[in-house]
């Protein structure tokens, strides 16, 4: 398909626009994170790493992003687990339910986030509390993987779909175990899937704020709460920004690893 000039022009202003309106405000958080200033100003009067030094050396904000992290490596474990076995079940199997399962898993994730929280609140309070389990980081984890196993699910959903069940088929022709066809067959032909499930399922995670506050107990606390907690106190603004530049610069090595790991191996098609 060839496009005119004009065509092309305009295609590249709205791809302009999309961008700029995406990146705009991360830039300028990163760029106020080093603002001399210790309120918002723009553009800034000076530059400085002191937000940022006071950041790696806060230890509530060390504590919050140790408990994000552990949230979010659990819940990702979670919903790689459940998540890839019930796609697996979904697409390369014929039973009865298949679709009102399908559709009772892709749910959580469309709910609001305060009806998912309330939710869980209820049910936790209801199971969990009476077998000795109160609120922390366990019914965090349980929370946070309700939403990731839909990300998992339908990576690798759609990665099977794709991918079709000849090779499968042939694997088990030639002799191959189930085992070996899952190893040497199945779970090659998933891996990126898997990988960008796994990540998003991180981020996700990490992100979340508003089932977490449902679902966490008395001292714990992640890094959004946290965020949250000190966005409009004077003193904490400063380090808020310098948290929130970390994190673009951090998540930026993830997406490229995933961008990286779904090439094909021969490079480019």
């Amino acid at each position: 398909m060839t496009f005119s000039r004009r065509a092309k022009a305009l295609f590249g202003l709205g791809a302009g626009i999309a961008l700029a309106f995406i990146y705009a405000p991360l830039i300028v958080v990163l760029v106020n994170s080093f603002n001399v200033s210790k309120v918002f100003s723009w553009p800034p009067r000076g530059f400085t790493t002191v937000w940022w030094h006071k950041a790696l050396v806060n230890q509530g904000v060390r504590t919050a992003v140790l408990t994000s992290v552990k949230a979010g490596l659990g819940a990702t474990a979670i919903a790689l687990l459940l998540g890839s076995m019930f796609s697996v079940a979904v697409v390369r199997y014929r039973w009865f339910g298949r679709e009102a399962l399908s559709l009772v898993v892709i749910l959580p994730i469309a709910l609001p986030g305060i009806v998912t929280g309330i939710a869980l609140n209820s049910a936790f309070r209801t199971v969990l509390q009476p077998l000795g389990i109160s609120f922390g980081l366990f019914t965090v984890v349980l929370g946070h993987a309700t939403f990731c196993i839909v990300v998992v699910f339908n990576n690798v959903a759609a990665r099977l779909r794709r991918t079709g069940q000849s090779l499968q088929e042939a694997s088990m022709d030639l002799g191959a175990t189930t085992w070996q066809t899952l190893r040497f067959v199945t779970f090659p032909a998933v891996r990126s899937a898997l990988v960008a499930g796994a990540l998003l399922s991180f981020a996700l995670s990490f992100d979340e704020i508003v089932v977490t506050s449902f679902t966490a107990g008395p001292g714990i606390q992640t890094l959004p709460q946290w965020i949250f907690n000190n966005l409009f106190r004077p003193n904490q603004a400063p380090i808020v920004n310098a948290v929130a530049g970390a994190l673009i610069v951090l998540f930026i090595i993830p997406v490229y690893l995933a961008q990286r790991l779904s090439e094909p191996a021969g490079g480019r098609i």
